[in-house]
């Protein structure tokens, strides 16, 4: 009798984890946690060659591009 209340028990909690809330697609700790990542500091232990530098270099700037273009694009929303 438990075995069958325990296997609907689990079916449950699958429905529920796979539907998935309104709180998981706005949870916003990984792209946080990226862009802490990406400005910060290298780690001089870490190898880097210049290829790498670039990139990083580059993908830092589409982060700024992309953030200033937003910005003005909801101050154009906002204003009008």
């Amino acid at each position: 009798m438990d075995v069958g209340l325990n296997q609907k028990m689990n079916m449950e909690n699958k429905e529920q984890n796979s539907s998935g809330s309104w709180k998981e697609y706005f949870q916003l700790g990984d792209v946080l946690s990226y862009f802490t990542r990406v400005f910060k500091k290298p780690d001089p232990n870490q190898p880097a060659n210049f290829n790498l530098r670039m990139m990083h270099g580059i993908n830092k700037i589409s982060i700024l591009m992309f953030l200033f273009a937003l910005i003005v694009m909801l101050t154009r929303c906002v204003t009008r």
